[in-house]
């Protein structure tokens, strides 16, 4: 078959391994995900009232234009509503914005280490893929901008950072984004924009006026808890939007994921407790590294980043079995280090006890 030649030499995407698998495997009584960074506490109990109601059509195609969804997401960011696309998640955004802007002649920057997805898209549209170093866990946006040439077309922003948990001053991105030139779409990926509490951050929704290249990524799969649903949204000018568009399939939506959505967007009082609660326990983790003399990323969002006493895939399969699924930094491009799920306060309570087995061994601890 006649493959395109960028797919040689890449790999699928591999998932961690299932709470069932780890269960059967080791043979434990419970096994605790915090691997993948979902909402611990769920969705909201709206949503579950909603989905036991079982009121969707299901020999009916789903809303294509996500309708209901789409005027209520507009009211809430104070946006028209042809300013919004809606995805199979961020992720299918994503993709849809390399297809759409990306090719054999341009180039698209990014941070390195940052979220996969940017370069494995860019990759396969046969896109020059520049990829700058974080400095400390942080977007080198001097070296973005250093990158850019007159066949960049896109710029990709995650920030919070993925896999750092970084957030970058306002005051700096703004300054960044004014050095851009119009042609060139920036995006501004705001998976975890929910779990930010600091105080001077501005919601970048605020700069598409003066901004109209810029684009930004938002998700029902994270504070809202609706992973399993694979609802995201971007929010932009109409004229990218509709461009945007046009490379979106029909129908990419389900209708379950546009109702739950709909209702998981409606309880404002669960994101606001989820925030707080998740600050809270974040907290934690950097009290008990600062503790242990282990070096933590500064985080935004409902995961840190830590470092390890040895390396890091054996640290993963320790803390594996002992009921703990977290990623191994040495899959995300940070050796040394464990991503792990902020979790609830008695999860993070059990898993500071099975990562003390790690520093017992090191003799650190004890």
């Amino acid at each position: 078959m006649n493959w395109k030649p960028a797919l040689e030499g890449m790999t699928p995407y591999k998932p961690g391994r299932s709470i069932e698998e780890v269960t059967r495997l080791y043979g434990l009584k419970e096994v605790v995900k915090l691997a993948s960074n979902e909402n611990p506490y769920g969705c909201s109990p709206s949503v579950k009232e909603f989905i036991a109601t079982d009121a969707i059509q299901h020999e009916i195609y789903p809303d294509g234009y996500a309708s209901l969804l789409r005027s209520k997401v507009a009211a809430k960011h104070g946006v028209s509503e042809d300013a919004l696309l809606f995805g199979n998640g961020s992720d299918e955004i994503i993709m849809i914005i390399a297809r759409a802007l990306l090719g054999k002649g341009t180039n698209t920057i990014m941070a390195t280490t940052t979220f996969p997805q940017y370069a494995h898209n860019a990759k396969i549209e046969g896109a020059e893929i520049r990829q700058v170093p974080l400095k400390d866990g942080q977007h080198d946006l001097e070296g973005f901008a250093r990158a850019i040439d007159d066949e960049t077309s896109v710029i990709w922003v995650c920030n919070p950072n993925n896999p750092t948990g970084n957030l970058i001053p306002s005051n700096q991105l703004l300054a960044f984004l004014e050095q851009v030139p119009d042609h060139i779409l920036v995006v501004l990926d705001e998976a975890y924009f929910e779990y930010i509490t600091a105080d001077n951050h501005v919601d970048s929704v605020t700069w598409l006026e003066k901004f109209p290249n810029i684009i930004i990524l938002r998700t029902f799969s994270k504070a809202y808890g609706l992973a399993s649903f694979r609802v995201g949204y971007a929010i932009g000018q109409p004229e990218v939007i509709t461009n945007l568009n046009k490379v979106r399939s029909p129908f990419n939506n389900n209708s379950t994921g546009l109702a739950v959505a709909e209702q998981a967007l409606a309880d404002q009082a669960f994101i606001n407790q989820c925030r707080q609660v998740n600050h809270e326990q974040r907290e934690r983790f950097t009290q008990y590294a600062v503790a242990n003399k282990l070096h933590i990323f500064d985080s935004e969002t409902n995961f840190v980043l830590i470092e390890v006493p040895e390396d890091a895939d054996q640290a993963a399969e320790q803390l594996l079995k002992q009921g703990f699924i977290i990623r191994s930094g040495n899959a995300l491009g940070t050796p040394g280090y464990v991503r792990v799920t902020i979790g609830t306060e008695q999860q993070n309570s059990d898993f500071f006890a099975a990562f003390d087995t790690l520093l017992v061994v090191e003799g650190s601890v004890g």
